[in-house]
């Protein structure tokens, strides 16, 4: 008996629907012999639509993506996919570029043909992450930055204080996100390095992998000049132009809202936990008060600058976690003046060579109106 199917009576459908309650049915009744399956009847009634099964793909790498590791542009592609999975499919050559097995350390470059073979998720795991990502965007708001210079490469723009690079760590969002809102179209956008959050001043974004991967390496082999203006208490020694000390990262520890927060320290050279670190100090302007200085880092650590600053007894005027507590807190006073409610570290002056042309690029961010006040104020009688 071959299968036939059957439209369902107009009668049949009403019927059903009254006695089991249901305000949806489908108009097919499909019936199947008896000899080749034991389901003689299956009434569909509100059923979802079948999945659409994964199939092969060939994808062609785009210069946005050349140089990127192969495990990495596969979780773009993957997305919901367990990085377990993704390295399964690798081993086992699933994963081809140019018809050929690789690793997943392979480099892709610009016109590769990469296969992605088929890869499923669970219908649970893609409504996950669909929730995850409308609640993002509704809780990202869009927002432009000043802008110092823009190409098809990338981009630098003067970060304001009190704004996160990017979301983490208590973070909802940070920066990248809010451009990324604000620039829906845009095919790419990431930080080439970090700001803390309450620094700021010239922050780079790369609009191209090449572009990210060309300005990181010049960080990385120190190429770069950066160079910020910081303010001190007290007269900066002028012998005390060179700062080389190793630094240290540890965690808080205890029972306070500080716990597990992150802090660096200055540690002696035989210390094996020690990063070689080195600040170059040059003072801009003094009074019998403050210092205003010039600082260029030749080593990119976390807080270099706060620690190595502090660890001479002059640490900067607004810092929250190695400053002078009492002189921040006079300073924020409403009726203070002058006044100051963040820390006085600004990234001033950003040396790098150009991605695609090589041409060598300075930048300057003058300081914010906040820092300009207070420093015209405490150096009103400079030495």
């Amino acid at each position: 008996m071959r299968a036939e199917r059957q439209a369902v009576p107009t009668f049949l459908a009403g019927q059903v629907a009254r006695e089991l309650n249901f305000t949806e049915i489908t108009s097919s009744l499909v019936v199947k012999s008896t000899t080749y399956s034991s389901s003689l009847v299956k009434l569909i009634i509100g059923a979802k639509p079948a999945p659409q099964v994964p199939q092969v793909k060939t994808v062609c790498v785009d210069e946005d993506a050349a140089g990127q590791r192969v495990d990495n542009f596969l979780m773009r592609h993957f997305k919901g996919v367990p990085k377990s999975h993704i390295y399964r499919m690798i081993r086992g050559g699933e994963v081809r570029v140019n018809k050929g097995r690789v690793s997943a350390d392979t480099r892709l470059e610009a016109g590769d043909l990469v296969r992605l073979p088929p890869a499923r998720i669970s219908e649970r795991v893609a409504e996950k992450e669909q929730a995850m990502a409308n609640a993002a965007v509704q809780c990202v708001p869009s927002r432009n930055f000043a802008v110092l210079l823009e190409d098809d490469s990338l981009m630098a723009i003067d970060k304001p204080a009190g704004v996160a690079v990017h979301g983490g760590s208590g973070v909802s969002f940070g920066v990248i996100e809010q451009l990324r809102m604000a620039q829906p179209n845009a095919r790419f956008l990431e930080l080439v390095h970090r700001l803390d959050r309450e620094t700021s001043g010239i922050l780079l974004v790369a609009k191209k992998r090449s572009a990210l991967k060309n300005l990181q390496d010049q960080f990385r082999e120190r190429q770069t000049g950066k160079t910020y203006l910081t303010m001190v208490r007290g007269q900066w020694p002028a012998r005390l132009k060179v700062l080389d000390k190793p630094l240290h990262k540890y965690l808080l520890d205890g029972n306070d809202a500080q716990a597990g927060e992150r802090r660096v320290r200055v540690v002696s050279r035989d210390d094996p936990s020690g990063m070689p670190s080195v600040t170059l100090v040059k003072v801009r302007a003094c009074s019998s008060d403050y210092s205003l200085l010039e600082v260029t880092i030749k080593t990119g650590r976390t807080h270099q600058i706060r620690v190595h600053l502090a660890s001479e007894g002059y640490p900067i005027v607004g810092d929250d976690k190695y400053g002078d507590f009492e002189l921040n807190k006079g300073l924020a006073r409403a009726q203070a003046i002058p006044g100051l409610k963040r820390m006085f570290l600004h990234a001033w002056r950003l040396q790098f060579s150009h991605p695609l042309t090589g041409a060598r690029l300075e930048l300057t961010a003058e300081l914010p109106s906040e820092l300009s006040l207070f420093s015209a104020a405490v150096l009103k009688q400079a030495i």
